[in-house]
């Protein structure tokens, strides 16, 4: 997806960064990688969001993305995309979202449905696109592999 394919409509919602390590010596030790985390809400801004409308999700610190069910960040952040206030979620990279294909799929329907666009390092998806719904189910089979 062309970031200029963001449209008011997804500004209008709130962006959400995905903050997550999977263990609590990553969180103790490599601090670097959530800083790099959480410098997406620079990305949220270049993208047209504004500073109160980007919020961070960093609530599975220290929890694997393949643990279903222990991930409340993780539980919330679908929640509140399925009502349809998510406009983005932005990750380092998708593994860090989920770890497991039937979250992963999971979000990427709600996603689909509700409009709200997933980044990462690497670009910008839509869900509902087909061509970026290959992708990202390609980079979510990886991820759980």
């Amino acid at each position: 997806m062309n970031p200029e394919q963001v449209s008011d409509r997804h500004r209008r919602r709130l962006a959400l960064v995905y903050v997550r390590q999977s263990s609590p010596h990553q969180v103790i030790h490599h601090q670097e990688s959530q800083r790099r985390q959480r410098q997406f809400v620079h990305r949220a801004e270049q993208l047209g969001w504004v500073a109160d409308q980007i919020q961070v999700v960093d609530d599975d610190l220290g929890q694997s993305g393949s643990r279903s069910g222990q991930r409340f960040g993780f539980e919330e952040m679908v929640s509140r995309t399925a009502l349809g206030q998510i406009g983005l979620i932005l990750a380092l990279e998708v593994a860090r979202l989920a770890r497991s294909n039937r979250d992963w799929y999971h979000l990427l329907d709600v996603c689909a449905l509700t409009a709200t666009l997933i980044a990462d390092e690497e670009g910008l998806y839509d869900p509902a696109s087909y061509n970026d719904r290959l992708l990202l189910g390609l980079k979510g089979t990886m991820s759980e592999a």
